[in-house]
């Protein structure tokens, strides 16, 4: 029963997320994030913001659900929030939290938000049904599907 628990919080490998980040509440970037591996708690993988992706590196922590990863522009913290829908058998998985720009970027110092979606098949139990996941989900998940039409079926309104 543990392991199966587990399994299904995990951060799936590999993944690709839709991203977008803010400053003072106005946008500054969107792109794609993909996680190529994780191995012990080193995640490593690439960030995809204007066309040509870049490493990235960090770490993720299981049993906190928590995520850090350095690019060569940003340093980047989340944590892992699961959204199911059992109707449709969709398990959302959203990583959010803040970043920090640092050199060579022309913001170096600015701080911001971020939020990065994917979504996996619901092959078990809804593990969390009760909250509608934050309007970033709506916008992370056009990048991701790159079609610039919501897939409305998919999210909850």
């Amino acid at each position: 029963m543990q392991n199966r628990q587990n399994a299904a919080q995990s951060l799936p490998v590999p993944s690709h997320w839709g991203i977008d980040a803010e400053i003072a509440g106005k946008p500054i970037v969107r792109g794609t994030i993909t996680i190529n591996s994780i191995s012990g708690n080193t995640l490593t993988g690439t960030a995809n913001f204007r066309g040509n992706p870049i490493p990235i590196q960090g770490t993720w922590d299981e049993n906190a659900k928590s995520i850090r990863f350095d690019s060569p522009y940003a340093s980047f913290t989340g944590q892992l929030t699961i959204y199911d829908d059992a109707g449709i058998k969709v398990r959302h998985l959203v990583l959010s939290g803040k970043f920090l720009m640092k050199p060579p970027s022309l913001q170096a110092g600015e701080a911001g938000s971020w939020i990065a979606t994917t979504d996996t098949a619901l092959t078990g139990p809804p593990i969390n049904t009760g909250a509608i996941p934050p309007v970033g989900v709506f916008l992370t998940s056009d990048l991701l599907y790159n079609n610039g039409t919501r897939n409305y079926r998919r999210f909850y309104w």
